[in-house]
């Protein structure tokens, strides 16, 4: 029997353990996906306590806890950071078989030098361990940058925003890693939303430009679009709820965006041509500014209404939508037809889309760069040992592995960075099978060659960095 996160961790074979202790576990970190602010990371905060690098805003924990049947007084309530911390572990050691408790110990080996196992037992102890660490002046937000090997973070960003951070972080001589903003414009396509009138009033704000009509719209966004690419942009991403389609999107979208305008509310029909026109030009603004195009969808958001209304959106209560996915091969068919397909990246929240994204990416390449269109990594409710597991097989199956950018945190926790060595783990371990299976040749120099680009390297060169 193995000790609980050993050096081997995750690691069931000979060829694995040295893949990854030779050649992942040495990578940097480009994390071209997150949620961290970068206000926090220009003023190099600090977290405070460990309630709140842990439990503030993060949504695996709170969703645990609540199936643990923890009072929301201690989730999201007005409970004393100390109350909370004794709850979570409390909850943790329930969790068997969730990649929350794999997370959590790894985070307090990592960043706080702490085998002790998360419990009732033993939480007032670790609570005052963590809390002493934060306090110390490396553990600040870019201390822990720094200690966790990154090199690049790209956060995610909205067409309007200032970019004050990212350009003060960028002309910091101090400060070392590449802090680029990625371009997030859901809110400028999600038309039927109520709030899409006053965010086009922001918009307009921002771009010095009037939006009277679709295509004043689209030259608004590109004119932001010039805006991050003159503070570092390389990759814009997409938080779909679906893969819209409209056969009638030509003729369609200037007359719903008028009809919008006029106060009117779009049917679903009228919905999908706008959302279709507007990826569709977004997907060319893109494409002429060289920039990786990401694409998640599969989310079914806030379903309980009822703690939607008392909490707000982004608080737990989002689920795997079975919505058809199908509508993408004719989204990216329609941009390759009438313009060029960008360095495109797939995101699934539903994990029966796998072998359907990596077959989807395959038709789709491009000789300009390896992997033109990317299964992504395995996002969100998938983001476990399994999930992973599958998607990578998939890929591999159905693609090719060696030219895969790895893993991302999507996270808003700066400790969140152990996630990369979880993922690296787990596909040394895959790798170093199918070797002592007999499947693949012992080929080290090769597989530790091909283990270090799909950690490090095809990111790099993925995103032009």
């Amino acid at each position: 029997m193995k000790p609980f996160i050993c050096n081997d961790f995750l690691l069931k074979n000979d060829t694995g353990q040295r893949l990854y202790h030779d050649h992942a576990a040495k990578m940097p970190i480009i994390d071209y996906h997150c949620h961290v602010s970068p206000k926090d990371i220009a003023l190099d905060v600090s977290l405070g306590n460990i309630t709140h690098a842990w439990l503030g805003g993060d949504h695996y924990k709170w969703r645990m806890m609540r199936a643990c049947g923890v009072d929301e007084k201690y989730i999201t309530g007005d409970s004393s950071d100390k109350e909370k911390f004794l709850k979570f572990a409390e909850s943790l050691p329930k969790a068997i078989g969730n990649p929350l408790y794999h997370w959590t110990h790894l985070e307090l080996k990592r960043y706080f030098d702490c085998d002790l196992i998360l419990n009732s037992e033993n939480a007032e102890k670790i609570l005052e361990i963590c809390n002493e660490r934060l306090s110390q002046p490396d553990m600040t937000v870019r201390g822990i940058i720094r200690k966790s090997g990154v090199t690049h973070i790209c956060t995610t960003d909205d067409p309007i925003d200032s970019l004050e951070w990212h350009k003060k972080m960028q002309d910091d001589p101090i400060w070392e890693v590449k802090v680029l903003p990625a371009f997030r414009p859901d809110k400028a396509i999600n038309i039927e939303k109520p709030e899409f009138m006053e965010y086009l009033t922001a918009l307009s704000d921002a771009s010095g430009m009037n939006i009277d009509s679709f295509d004043a719209l689209c030259s608004a966004l590109y004119n932001r679009m010039d805006f991050f690419a003159a503070h570092g942009c390389v990759t814009s991403d997409h938080g779909l709820d679906y893969i819209p389609w409209s056969n009638d999107y030509e003729s369609t979208a200037s007359l719903v965006f008028k009809k919008v305008l006029g106060g009117n509310t779009p049917d679903p029909k009228e919905v999908d041509a706008y959302k279709t026109a507007i990826m569709l030009r977004l997907a060319k603004g893109y494409a002429e500014r060289k920039w990786v195009m990401q694409l998640h969808y599969g989310v079914a958001r806030s379903v309980n209404s009822k703690m939607l209304k008392a909490l707000g959106p982004d608080t737990g209560f989002d689920c795997i939508s079975t919505r058809d996915s199908s509508t993408l091969v004719r989204l990216l068919d329609e941009v390759s037809r009438t313009c060029t397909l960008p360095k495109t990246i797939l995101y699934s929240l539903n994990p029966n889309d796998d072998a359907f994204l990596a077959c989807a990416a395959g038709a789709f390449q491009d000789s300009r760069a390896p992997g033109w269109v990317q299964h992504g990594s395995a996002w969100w409710f998938n983001d476990t040992k399994e999930g992973m597991t599958a998607q990578m097989k998939n890929l591999a199956s159905m693609g090719v592995l060696g030219s895969f950018i790895g893993m991302l945190t999507d996270s808003r926790s700066f400790l969140s960075y152990t996630r990369h060595e979880y993922f690296r783990r787990i596909l040394c371990n895959i790798i170093g099978t199918w070797v002592e299976n007999g499947e693949y040749p012992a080929d080290m120099n090769f597989l530790g060659s091909t283990v270090e680009d799909i950690s490090y390297n095809n990111a790099v060169r993925y995103l032009d960095l």
